[in-house]
């Protein structure tokens, strides 16, 4: 194998490349991603980085199979003794149990394979290992949420040789399903056990083509033969895995014994295990049988991320590119309400409604501060009409999204995505309206202060023509012209030029407010374009390294 150290370097950097990446969105093909990215990770982080800076670890042999496959008495009866409970029912399910030599336990004591396990050791009066009667067991509980990893040692393994007795790869719990497939991420050598009755279900026959694809070193054993059949079923199982480019894999067979089920001492003949534990104990013992296994394991990692890497890439663009649509069209609604906004308020129209009747009513019938509530209302409604009509555009092009379904089309608008309520809506939109008003209201209060007192008008009468000059459009000219009579025909452009930059600038701090809250739950979930960029970069980095040996 090579272990230069700078190909340790570049897999650590593209081990670091693949943890950053996210894919949020539920594009077709992310969940198969997310999947990918899972699996690198258990490899890189259990296998293929551990293996190479420390060559010299023993060997690990994952025991991996379905639900009643026989696989913690295939390990129990490696070892020579029970290590590992029994039974498609066992309190152990959730928990891995590895069994090593006791010149080898430090290996496998500290975190130079599977981190994320918390190291316990199981109890046990039969250890071979006097010095470890003391150890800690399981505190309650510790084995039920698949976080701990149990140790035991066994001086009938040889040394160099380690076996994991991993959890069901046909779980009912999800976190076992999950548990087993990091488990087998770190083996060395995979051992598929099926059984005569279940050798032709998917779960082994995927597990076998997932060895296939990375070229891991492979052992199968078909268990629990009757005697009657043991010659027919072995023919079938071995045209099966020649047809799936498998005839070369090592098969053992164990017939039906009454020790497969768990009876007396839980432990095969000697026996029947003796060929895989000989075909084993030749891996150990003879370097270049060694070697062969770990090397042809390591580089079936290592090739597959020539063709993994590029895939996740990909699925890393597809959610930058979706997130960027996503963002534009939100982006375009909010740019094509505020033009409509403009015009309408150019054609008079929040000079609408109430509004209009009372700026006809102006000054005999309705009083300025008539006037400005009716202004503000009308500009309000308006605002808020513009804001539900870009939602409604959001709504309509979003559901041909895939990617938006992480929102909740459903109820967005209301509730989801950050959106709020309605009500809520029209509440902000009235907030910043009125406090537009009141800094009109400023503006109109200094400007009068200005004049010769004498002769001033009152600032609510100012600040009343203002905002129906600014809102009222064609259908107030008149507005701009009482103004003028008012203060002075500069005093009254003035004003005007002050707030109608504010009434700009109060629109689109209301639009572009409302647009960014529907952009912050997508912002939120940091759907960059640099991991892509990244990836290739760190995989161009490995694949240099890799020429250079």
């Amino acid at each position: 194998m090579d272990v230069r150290p700078q190909l340790i370097d570049a897999l650590s950097a593209l081990r670091d490349r693949v943890a950053a990446v996210r894919l949020p969105l539920p594009l077709p093909g992310a969940a198969r991603a997310r999947q990918t990215r899972v699996e690198l990770l258990a490899q890189l982080d259990n296998y293929l980085l551990p293996r190479l800076k420390d060559p010299e670890a023993p060997l690990l042999a994952v025991i991996g199979g379905s639900t009643g496959a026989g696989k913690s008495t295939l390990v129990n009866s490696l070892v020579g003794r029970r290590v590992s409970e029994a039974g498609v029912l066992r309190p152990t399910t959730r928990t891995p149990v590895l069994v090593c030599h006791p010149d080898d336990h430090h290996w496998f004591s500290g975190l130079r394979v599977l981190p994320q396990l918390t190291r316990v050791w199981l109890p046990s009066g039969e250890s071979a290992d006097p010095g470890l009667d003391d150890r800690d067991g399981l505190e309650e509980g510790e084995d039920e949420d698949g976080t701990a990893l149990r140790i035991e040692t066994a001086a009938s393994l040889p040394r160099g040789l380690a076996l994991l007795d991993a959890p069901d790869f046909d779980s009912l719990v999800v976190q076992n399903r999950v548990l087993a497939a990091e488990l087998i991420c770190a083996a060395d050598v995979w051992v598929m056990v099926t059984t005569a009755s279940r050798y032709a279900d998917a779960v082994p026959w995927h597990l076998l083509r997932t060895a296939k694809e990375y070229d891991a070193a492979l052992v199968t054993v078909l268990d629990r033969v009757p005697h009657q059949v043991i010659a027919e079923v072995s023919r079938q199982y071995g045209a099966l895995l020649a047809r799936a480019g498998l005839g070369e894999v090592p098969r053992f067979t164990i017939p039906e014994l009454p020790e497969s089920a768990g009876g007396g001492t839980g432990l095969l003949p000697t026996t029947a295990v003796a060929p895989l534990r000989a075909w084993l104990g030749h891996r150990v013992h003879d370097p270049a049988a060694r070697q062969q296994a770990v090397g042809r394991t390591a580089s079936g990692v290592m090739n597959s991320l020539d063709v993994r890497l590029p895939e996740l890439a990909g699925a890393v663009a597809a959610q930058h590119a979706a997130a960027v649509r996503l963002t534009g069209v939100v982006e375009d609604a909010f740019q094509k309400e505020g033009a409509r906004v403009r015009r309408r308020l150019q054609n008079g129209g929040v000079l609408a409604g109430d509004a209009r009747t009372r700026w006809r009513g102006y000054p005999h019938y309705s009083s300025s501060e008539e006037l400005l509530d009716a202004l503000v209302e009308s500009l309000v409604a308006l605002l808020h009409c513009a804001v539900t009509a870009a939602d409604e555009q959001i709504r309509t092009t979003w559901r041909h999204e895939p990617a938006a379904g992480v929102f909740g089309l459903e109820t967005a608008g209301r509730e989801a995505g950050g959106w709020g309520p309605a009500e809520d809506i029209r509440g902000r939109i009235a907030m910043a309206v009125r406090r537009w008003r009141r800094v009109l209201e400023e503006l109109a209060e200094e400007e009068v202060r200005q004049l010769e007192r004498n002769s001033a008008p009152d600032a609510e009468t100012v600040a009343a023509l203002l905002a129906a000059a600014l809102l009222g459009g064609r259908r107030a000219r008149s507005a701009g012209e009482q103004l003028a009579e008012r203060i002075g025909a500069h005093g009254a452009l003035r004003l005007r030029d002050k707030g109608g930059e504010l009434l700009t600038t109060s629109i689109d701090r209301v639009l572009h407010g409302e647009r960014d809250r529907r952009l912050a739950p997508l912002d939120a979930l940091d759907v960059a374009p640099e991991p892509q960029a990244e990836l290739i970069a760190a995989l161009s980095v490995l694949q240099k390294e890799r020429g250079q040996r």
